[in-house]
C-alpha cells in the first residue's frame, strides 16, 4: 500500500494535520494524482543536488502533462482547468530554483510519515502534544488579527494627518490674507469676525494635532505590546519547533505567517514615522505656545525608532540550519573540508532591501568553546540577500559552498581529545549584516544552533547523539558549554525522540511495544518509565550490560541496516524488530508450527534474525533462531530472498524451509512476495540460459542441524549456500556444504 493510500485512511484529526502543509507551493491535487511516482523518487537527495532536482522537476511536469492528456479524454473540465493552472504555477515558481520544490516535497513526505507514525501510537507523545498545541494556539491567530488592526489604524491616521495638513493650509492662507490688508481694514468689524474665525481654526488645529498625536501614540503602544508580548513569543515558539524538527520531530511551519506579521508591523511603524516627519514639516510652518507637536513628537519618534530597531534585530533568522548535502537528515553535524548549506531570512520583506543587504558568515565569533580546536570557513562567505532565489519571494540568502577547516595551530591539540570528547564539542556559526533604510541603520547578527565538527565520518553517530540531546533539552541557542554538565532527560521524552528517528530516517516510527523494549534495554525492569531520569552517559557513553558498545551505537547501527537493506519491509510493518528473546517465545508459543517473526539482534551490531516455532513428535514446543544477518550478508543476498529460500537440513539430509507464517498468521509469500527479486530458478537444461554448456546457479541460505531434537535456545548454523542444477559438480559442492 502506498504511503498516500495510508494517509487517506487516517482519522479526521490526522487528516486535518495533513491539510495544513499542502498549499500552492505543492498542491494536494499533484500529490494525489502522482502518488506512486512521487514516492518512488529520492526528493531528499535532490533537495541538495541541483542537477537531480532539475531533472525531477522536468519529469514532474511531464507527469502532469500525461495526467492532462488522460483527463482531457474524460472531458473533466474542472480538473483540466485546475491541472493547467497548477502546471503553470509550478513551472513559473520553481524554474529558477528546482531544489526548492525538492525540499518542499521531501518535507511533505516526511511529515506524512510522522503523522502515520503518530496515528499508530495509542498515546500522543508529550513533546508532540505540546508542539501541536502551540501551532494552533489562540495567540497565533490573535497576533495576525492585531497586526491587521494596527495596519488599519496607521492607515486611518494617515487620513487624519492629511486632513490636518489641509486644515493648516487653509489657516495659513487666511492668516496671510489678513496680514496683507491695510491697517484701516484690520480695524473693521468684518476683520474682527475673521480674526475670531482664525482663533477658532487655531483651536481646531490644536485639537486635531493632539488627536493625531494621541492616535499615533496608541498605534505605537499597541505595536510595542504586540511585539514584546506576542510576536516575539511566536518567534521563540517557531525557533523551538525548528529545533525539534531538526531532530526528527514535526515539520516546523509558520515562518511565512511570521514574515507577514513582521512585515506588516514594520510597514505600519515606518508609516507612523513618516507621519511624524510630516508633523515636523507642519511645525516649521506653524507653532505656538503649548504646541503638542513640539512637546510630544521627539518622544514618539524615539519610540518608533526603538521598536523598528528591535523588530529588525529579531527578524534576522536561520531559516534552514547548517547541513551537509551528503547527510540531509543529520543537520548541524559538519565534517571538515566538506561543503554544507545554510539559509537565512529577513522576516521584514520590503522591496527597497532587495540586493541591498550583504551577509557575512563566520565561525565561533567572540565565543569561547570547550576545546582548543579552532576553525575557519572556506568558500563564499559573503552574499547578498534577495527575493529572487526563493520560490515564495522571501528576502533570503543561501550559502551553499561553505566548508569548515581546522586551523593548523590547533591541529596538534586533537591528540589529547578522544573521539567522544570531539563529538561533545559545540561550535557556533554566526552571520552579520547591516540594514540602512529611510535614515534608520541597524546592525544585525544571528547564529545557528550549535554544530558539532567531525573529521571522520565514523564520528557521525556520536555527533548526532549530541545534537539530539542538546536540542531535546536546551532552548538556548548559544549554550556551547552544554556538555560540561549535560542535564538528564525523562525517559518518556527520549523515547518519543527515538521514535522520531525511525519515522524521519526510515519512514516508520515505533509503537508502544517497541518503545517498551527500548526502555527495558536502557533501564532494566521498571514499574514505570514515565518519570525516570536518564543521564547522557547512560544514553551514549556507557556500554550496555555485557556488551562492547553503547545503547546509541546499537540503535544507530539498526537504523543504518534498515535504511540500506530492509527499508520496504520496515515501512510496511513486517519487521517487529524490537522484541526480547523472552517476549518472542511468549508470542510464538501458541502459534502454528512454522510461524516466525523478525527481530533485531541484541548482541550483534546492525544484525537482524528470525525465530520460528515448531513441535517435536511428542508435542514439545521448540524455538529456533538463525544467526543474525548483517549488512555484509544482506549486500550479497536480499533479505526477502533469504526468507523465501531459507532451508534447514535435518538428520535425513532433506532441505526444508521451516518458515511458513509471519507472526501472527500471515502466509510468508503473501507478506514478502512483492519484495522477492525473482522466482527461484528451476533445474534447467544446459542450453536454456547462461553461458552455453553451463547450468544457471541459484544461491540458497542453509542452516544444518545435526539432530532432530533442537534445544529452545538453539541457534542455526552459519549461512551456507546450496547450488542447485544438474551439474557434475553440484552434488560434490552440496556434500561439502553439509560437512
Amino acid at each position: 500500500m502506498s504511503q498516500w493510500s495510508q494517509v487517506q485512511q487516517l482519522e479526521i484529526k490526522f487528516l486535518e494535520q495533513v491539510d495544513q502543509f499542502y498549499d500552492d507551493n505543492f498542491p494536494m491535487e499533484v500529490r494525489h494524482l502522482l502518488a506512486q511516482w512521487i514516492e518512488s523518487q529520492d526528493w531528499e537527495v535532490a533537495s541538495n543536488n541541483e542537477p537531480m532536482a532539475t531533472i525531477l522537476l522536468q519529469n514532474l511536469l511531464i507527469q502532469l502533462d500525461e495526467q492532462l492528456d488522460r483527463v482531457s479524454q474524460e472531458k473533466n473540465l474542472l480538473l483540466i482547468h485546475n491541472l493547467k493552472r497548477i502546471r503553470k504555477l509550478l513551472q513559473g515558481k520553481y524554474h529558477g530554483n528546482p531544489m526548492h520544490i525538492a525540499v518542499i516535497i521531501s518535507n511533505c513526505l516526511r511529515e506524512e510519515r510522522r503523522i502515520l507514525a503518530a496515528a499508530s501510537m495509542p498515546v500522543q507523545g508529550p513533546l508532540e502534544k505540546q508542539l501541536q498545541n502551540s501551532i494552533v494556539s489562540e495567540r497565533q491567530r490573535s497576533v495576525e488579527h492585531k497586526v491587521s488592526a494596527i495596519k488599519n489604524s496607521a492607515q486611518m491616521t494617515e487620513q487624519d494627518v492629511k486632513y490636518l495638513e489641509d486644515l493648516q493650509e487653509e489657516f495659513d492662507f487666511r492668516y496671510k490674507t489678513i496680514q496683507s490688508l491695510e491697517q484701516g481694514d484690520k480695524n473693521s468689524v468684518l476683520m474682527k469676525q475673521e480674526m475670531m474665525m482664525l482663533q477658532e481654526m487655531l483651536n481646531t488645529l490644536d485639537y486635531k494635532r493632539k488627536e493625531v498625536l494621541s492616535k499615533m501614540a496608541q498605534v505605537i503602544n499597541e505595536s510595542d505590546v504586540l511585539m514584546n508580548n506576542m510576536l516575539l513569543e511566536e518567534l521563540l515558539d517557531w525557533k523551538r519547533r525548528q529545533q525539534i524538527a531538526c531532530i526528527g520531530g514535526p515539520l516546523h511551519s509558520g515562518l511565512d505567517q511570521l514574515q507577514n506579521c513582521f512585515t506588516l508591523l514594520a510597514e505600519s511603524l515606518f508609516q507612523v514615522r513618516r507621519q511624524l516627519e510630516k508633523l515636523d514639516e507642519l511645525l516649521t510652518k506653524l507653532t505656538y505656545d503649548g504646541d503638542p507637536i513640539l512637546l510630544q513628537r521627539p518622544h514618539l519618534l524615539e519610540r518608533v525608532n526603538f521598536l523598528l530597531y528591535h523588530l529588525f534585530r529579531s527578524s534576522f533568522v536561520i531559516e534552514r540550519q547548517p547541513c551537509m548535502p551528503t547527510h540531509p537528515q543529520r543537520p548541524m553535524v559538519l565534517k571538515t573540508l566538506i561543503q554544507f548549506t545554510v539559509k537565512l531570512r529577513l522576516l521584514i520583506k520590503l522591496p527597497e532591501l532587495n540586493y541591498q543587504i550583504r551577509v557575512k558568515a563566520t565561525i565561533d565569533k567572540n565565543v569561547s568553546t570547550v576545546s582548543n580546536r579552532r576553525f575557519v570557513l572556506c568558500g563564499t562567505h559573503v552574499k547578498a540577500m534577495n527575493m529572487d532565489e526563493s520560490a515564495n519571494g522571501s528576502l533570503s540568502v543561501e550559502f551553499r559552498h561553505l566548508q569548515p577547516k581546522e586551523m593548523k595551530s590547533s591541529a596538534g591539540s586533537k591528540g589529547n581529545e578522544g573521539p567522544q570528547m570531539v563529538t561533545e564539542e559545540l561550535h557556533s556559526i554566526s552571520f552579520e549584516t547591516q540594514v540602512s533604510l529611510y535614515g534608520l541603520t541597524v546592525d544585525l547578527e544571528t547564529s545557528s544552533l550549535p554544530v558539532v565538527m567531525i573529521s571522520n565520518v565514523s564520528q557521525l553517530p556520536n555527533a548526532w547523539a549530541s545534537i539530539i540531546w542538546y536540542n531535546l533539552l536546551s532552548k538556548d541557542s548559544q549554550n556551547l558549554a552544554f556538555f560540561n554538565n549535560p542535564p538528564t532527560a525523562t525517559l518518556s521524552q527520549l523515547l518519543e525522540v527515538l521514535s522520531w528517528q525511525f519515522s524521519s530516517y526510515v519512514g516508520r516510527g515505533l509503537n508502544s511495544e517497541q518503545l517498551n523494549m527500548l526502555a527495558e534495554k536502557l533501564m532494566g525492569q521498571q514499574i514505570s518509565y514515565n518519570d525516570y531520569q536518564l543521564s547522557w552517559a547512560k544514553f551514549c557513553k556507557e556500554h550496555l550490560s555485557g556488551k562492547s558498545f553503547t545503547f546509541w551505537v546499537w540503535l544507530e547501527a539498526i537504523l543504518d541496516l534498515i535504511k540500506k537493506h530492509i527499508l520496504p519491509l520496515w515501512i510496511d510493518g513486517y519487521i517487529m524488530g524490537f522484541v526480547s528473546k523472552e517476549k518472542e517465545r511468549v508470542l510464538l508459543r501458541d502459534k502454528m508450527p512454522g510461524t516466525f517473526l523478525l527481530r533485531f539482534s541484541e548482541s550483534n551490531l546492525g544484525g537482524i534474525t528470525f525465530t520460528w516455532v515448531d513441535q517435536s513428535e511428542n508435542g514439545e514446543v521448540r524455538f529456533h533462531s538463525v544467526e543474525p544477518y548483517n549488512k555484509g550478508r544482506l549486500t550479497a543476498l536480499p533479505f526477502a530472498d533469504i526468507l523465501r529460500d531459507y532451508k534447514v537440513i535435518l538428520a535425513d539430509n532433506v532441505p526444508e524451509n521451516p518458515l511458513k507464517y509471519l507472526y501472527p498468521d500471515i502466509p510468508k509469500d503473501k507478506a514478502f512476495g512483492k519484495y522477492y527479486s525473482c522466482q527461484p530458478n528451476e533445474v534447467s537444461r544446459p542450453t536454456e540460459g547462461g553461458v552455453k554448456g553451463y547450468v544457471p546457479a541459484v544461491f540458497i541460505p542453509i542452516s544444518k542441524i545435526s539432530c532432530i531434537k533442537w534445544p529452545e535456545s538453539g541457534i542455526g548454523a552459519p549461512l551456507q549456500f546450496l547450488i542447485t542444477g544438474r551439474s557434475p559438480y553440484a552434488d560434490r559442492i552440496n556434500r561439502l556444504n553439509k560437512v
